[in-house]
C-alpha cells in the first residue's frame, strides 16, 4: 500500500470531468477523459452530476488507501453504499434500500461475510473445476463453426447463469431469471428514472419472493448451496427482507457481470490484439496470467463508491463528512504508474494480478476464485480445441458507468 509520502496529489489543473456520464461507456470513448483525470487531477471534486456531486478518485494509491480505511471511507447503505446512484440525504422517488454485506462496515460486514465465504474457499472452488469444465466443454460443442452468433447470449451468459444455478441450488429450467434479476438489479441508469425504479422494484421483489420459496424448501432439507449457508448462519439466518433481497442482489450481480463480462472481454479484446491472442495460442501456458490480465483490462465493475465519514485532507483536497467518493477502478487499472502501456491487454504482462477489478482490502470480492475458475476454463477449453473467437461486428455496450460489460457481441469461430 502506498506510503503517507505517495499519497499527497497535486491540486486538480483541469475544469471537472464528470465521468459518471453513460454516453462515455456506450460509446466506449472513456479512455481519454480519465487519461487527463490520472495526468491533471487525479482526485477532483466534481459539482454536478446526475447523480449528484462527488469527489472523483482515478489513481491506484489513493484508491488503495481509500479501501483499506473503512472507518473513514464508509461502504453502508445507511451512507449510500457502494454505487454513485444514492444520496442518503436526497432519497430519489421510489427509492427502497436495500443493505446487503459488501455495502455494510465491520462488524455487520465481517459476519456476514464469514457466513459466505467458506463456499468460496480454494478446497470448494477446487471441487467445481470439474463441473465446469463438463458444462464449458459440452457448451463449446454445440457452437457453430463460421457462423455469426452472439457470444454473449451464446457463451457469456450461458456459462455464467449455470454457474449461478449451481451456486443457489436454483432451478435449472428458470436460470434464465437469474440473468434478467441481476441486469435488473446492477442497472444505475434504470435508477435515476421514477418508473424504472418502480420496474426494478418489481423485478427484486419477484426474485426475492422466488428464493423465499427456495429458503422455506432449504429450512426442512438444507444442502450446501448460498441459500442453505445462510439460513444456517447466526449472522444471516434472522435478515430482514430488505437484507435479504440486498444480498442476493450482492451475489447475483456480482457472481454474473464479473464473470460474464471478463468471457466478453476475451472474446473482444484479443480480438483487438491480434499478436497477444496469438502469443495465447501457441503458448497456453499463459493461461493463468492471461485472465488476470483480460480481467485487469475489462475492469467488469467501473467503480465502488464510499463516503466520507469526517472531515480529512489526507490527500491534499479537503473531503467533507457525507462527501460521495467515487473510485474508478476502470482507471486505475490504467494507471501508467502501476501499469506500463495500460490500455494494451499483454497476455504475458508480469504484474496482472494487481488489478484493483476485485477491490482491495475487507471489501475483495468474496468470489473472485470462482470467477477466474470460469475464466481460466473457458481459456483452457478453447484451446485444447484450438477455437479462435473472430469479433465480426462491433459490441453492444452496457449504457452505464457501474456494470461495464457488452449486451451483445457478434462472433464467429475458426480453427487455428
Amino acid at each position: 500500500m502506498a506510503t503517507a509520502a505517495e499519497l499527497t496529489v497535486k491540486s486538480a489543473e483541469i475544469d471537472p470531468i464528470d465521468v459518471s456520464r453513460k454516453e462515455l461507456y456506450v460509446e466506449d470513448t472513456w479512455r481519454e477523459p480519465f487519461r487527463q483525470l490520472r495526468q491533471h487531477a487525479p482526485i477532483q471534486w466534481v459539482p454536478e452530476s446526475h447523480f449528484g456531486p462527488y469527489w472523483s478518485v482515478s489513481t491506484y494509491k489513493p484508491i488503495q488507501h481509500i479501501e483499506a480505511l473503512p472507518k473513514l471511507f464508509s461502504s453502508s447503505w445507511e451512507y449510500g453504499g457502494i454505487s454513485i446512484a444514492f444520496d442518503p440525504e436526497k432519497p430519489l422517488e421510489n427509492e427502497v434500500r436495500q443493505p446487503m454485506f459488501i455495502a455494510m462496515d465491520p462488524p455487520h460486514h465481517t459476519a456476514q461475510r464469514r457466513t459466505v465465504a467458506p463456499s468460496f474457499g480454494p478446497s470448494e472452488v477446487a471441487e467445481m473445476k470439474a463441473e465446469v469444465q463438463q458444462r464449458t466443454a459440452a457448451l463449446l460443442d454445440t457452437l457453430p463453426i463460421g457462423e455469426t452468433f452472439d457470444w454473449v447470449e451464446k457463451v457469456s451468459i450461458e456459462l455464467t447463469t449455470g454457474m449461478l444455478a449451481k451456486l443457489f441450488d436454483f432451478p435449472w429450467e428458470e436460470r434464465h431469471k437469474l440473468t434478467e434479476w441481476s441486469d435488473f438489479g446492477g442497472d444505475i441508469e434504470l435508477i435515476r428514472d421514477p418508473d424504472g425504479l418502480i420496474l426494478r422494484n418489481a423485478k427484486l421483489q419477484e426474485m426475492g419472493m422466488a428464493f423465499a420459496a427456495l429458503w422455506q424448501q432449504r429450512l426442512n432439507a438444507p444442502g450446501k448451496d448460498l441459500i442453505s449457508v445462510m439460513l444456517q448462519s447466526e449472522a444471516m439466518k434472522d435478515m430482514s427482507p430488505e437484507e435479504f433481497i440486498g444480498n442476493l442482489i450482492l451475489l447475483i450481480v456480482g457472481g454474473n457481470d464479473t464473470t460474464r463480462n471478463s468471457m466478453s472481454a476475451y472474446a473482444y479484446g484479443l480480438s483487438q490484439f491480434p499478436d497477444e491472442r496469438a502469443k495465447l495460442e501457441a503458448d497456453p501456458s499463459l493461461i493463468p496470467n492471461a485472465v488476470q490480465e483480460i480481467i485487469r483490462w475489462q475492469t467488469p465493475l467501473a467503480h465502488m463508491r464510499r463516503t466520507v465519514m469526517e472531515d480529512t485532507d489526507m490527500f491534499g483536497p479537503m473531503m467533507k463528512k457525507g462527501d460521495k467518493v467515487v473510485l474508478w477502478y476502470i482507471s486505475a487499472n490504467r494507471d501508467e504508474e502501476i501499469f506500463d502501456d495500460g490500455e494494451a491487454i499483454k497476455v504475458d504482462r508480469h504484474n496482472a494480478r494487481r488489478h484493483l477489478s476485485f477491490g482491495y482490502g475487507i471489501h475483495r470480492c468474496v468470489g473472485a476464485r470462482v470467477a477466474e475458475l470460469q475464466l481460466h476454463t473457458l481459456l483452457e477449453e478453447m484451446a485444447k480445441r484450438r477455437l479462435r473467437v473472430n469479433v465480426v461486428g462491433e459490441p453492444d455496450r452496457v449504457p452505464a458507468c457501474f456494470v461495464h460489460g457488452y449486451k451483445h457481441l457478434p462472433v464467429q469461430l475458426s480453427y487455428y
